[in-house]
């Protein structure tokens, strides 16, 4: 059964049996066909022995010489099978390439771990200037807090008058806002050298002799 499997996916592979599988039939060419039938018999014909399709057949030619061998006819079932391991093997060939180029490029980009350092910090240069920019706006938030709070303090056991208060939750709703997207970014910036670790890691391989596809699939 597996020799009769590799006989037709080879022909999946190269196409050239989409008209056999219309019949669901070898086509008919000259030759003698011998097939044992379920009983044990020898049926002999001058064509394609239908009740054998189930079977395998013998084409020989009018010497008695082999001039062939034919293997059961696939059921439907048998041929989605088949198709199914021809895709399945056709598509782990092309994530294979895709997992050489990726190494191969890999190594180009980076050939050695001084580049790929000063990678990593052009990629966490931008976060970096993002949390400088808003620690200088909480700094700046909190010099308005203190004298929003001192001139809160005027109006100690009174009611403050809504415009003060305003501003003041302003204030803290700005502030809060700012201490938000530090630890968005601060998020990134732990995504980025996440990254960059587990490229370093494969890079290590592939500087020290690994095979380029060797290492398993890239990172997501």
């Amino acid at each position: 059964m597996r020799t009769m499997h590799r006989w037709w996916a080879a022909l999946l592979a190269a196409g050239c049996c989409g008209a056999c599988w219309g019949q669901n039939v070898p086509p008919r060419e000259g030759g003698i066909y011998v097939c044992i039938d379920d009983q044990g018999r020898v049926i002999t014909r001058d064509r394609y022995i239908a009740e054998c399709r189930h079977k395998e057949q013998r084409v020989l030619n009018r010497d008695g010489s082999l001039r062939s061998v034919l293997p059961p006819t696939l059921t439907a079932e048998e041929r989605a099978r088949i198709e199914a391991g021809v895709r399945a093997e056709r598509e782990a060939q092309a994530a294979q390439q895709d997992v050489i180029k990726y190494d191969r490029l890999l190594k180009t980009r980076y050939p050695n771990e001084a580049a790929h350092q000063r990678a990593r910090e052009a990629a966490l240069a931008a976060s970096r200037s993002a949390i400088q920019s808003a620690e200088t706006r909480l700094r700046e938030l909190a010099v308005e807090r203190k004298r929003l709070a001192d001139e809160a303090e005027f109006y100690r056991g009174r009611v403050v008058p809504i415009g003060l208060r305003q501003q003041i939750d302003g204030n803290e709703g700005q502030a809060e806002a700012q201490r938000t997207s530090i630890r968005n970014v601060q998020g990134e910036q732990e995504r980025i050298n996440r990254r960059f670790d587990t490229e370093l890691a494969r890079l290590r391989k592939l500087w020290e002799g690994a095979e380029p596809g060797s290492l398993g699939p890239p990172p997501q």
